[in-house]
């Protein structure tokens, strides 16, 4: 009969997929339509706070029409629109 391997041979236990460098969670963000914790979670210098003032201005303001309109959020300027400007989605 075949024994089981040592448990330095054995597989992993399978886990959830690591999220990105940087902790970040991967994919695209769809900026007009995320929630407050999406946001936090997949964008680079974004914070719960910073993410609930998008969602704010979003409400106020309606739907971004463009990826620099992101700017004029409290708390947010062109360095981290800069560094999220590839994973951003405007649909």
């Amino acid at each position: 009969t075949a024994r089981p391997p040592p448990p330095s041979q054995a597989l992993p236990a399978s886990r959830p997929a690591p999220a990105q460098a940087g902790g970040l969670a991967p994919g695209p963000v769809k900026i007009n339509t995320a929630a407050a914790a999406t946001l936090s979670d997949r964008l680079t210098g974004v914070g719960l706070t910073r993410a609930q003032e998008i969602v704010r201005y979003r409400e106020s303001y309606g739907p971004f029409s463009t990826v620099e309109e992101l700017a004029d959020v409290k708390g947010i300027g062109p360095a981290t629109v800069e560094k999220n400007r590839a994973r951003i989605v405007l649909e």
